[in-house]
């Protein structure tokens, strides 16, 4: 996989920043990509770019991506959060391209989480 310039970086960034309404609200979910050395070694950055892929072709406007650190599973990676508005947040693991579109497509947009890749449901959250 190629790696990812500070130009298409920038890119992504102005694709995706009606979807970054974090601070103003407006959103029903939340999907953090956990983007620490350990995940970005993993295939992190894979996952970011097929879910920026999925929210576009799906145009929705109610859902965001932020990026996050390690989180402490580093044999998990890479990883992902997926807090929907009044639900458990719900953290996988073990993801590819595939698996996160996937859980895309049946979590966020169908509201059902996927057992298969959890690791675990119920943490803190931003709501």
């Amino acid at each position: 996989m190629a790696r990812l310039t500070i130009d298409d970086l920038k890119k992504i960034k102005e694709k995706q920043k009606s979807t970054f309404a974090l601070r103003e609200g407006g959103y029903r979910a939340k999907i953090t990509v956990h983007m620490g050395t350990c995940g970005i070694a993993a295939g992190a950055r894979e996952l970011m770019t097929a879910l920026l892929d999925e929210i576009a072709q799906a145009k929705v406007e109610d859902v965001i991506t932020t990026t996050s650190g390690c989180a402490g599973l580093c044999a998990r990676e890479p990883m992902a959060t997926v807090e929907i508005m009044n639900k458990p947040p719900v953290k996988y693991g073990d993801l590819n391209g595939d698996r996160i579109r996937e859980i895309f497509k049946e979590h966020v947009l169908g509201g059902n989480p996927l057992e298969k890749y959890a690791l675990v449901v119920g943490s803190e959250t931003t709501y």
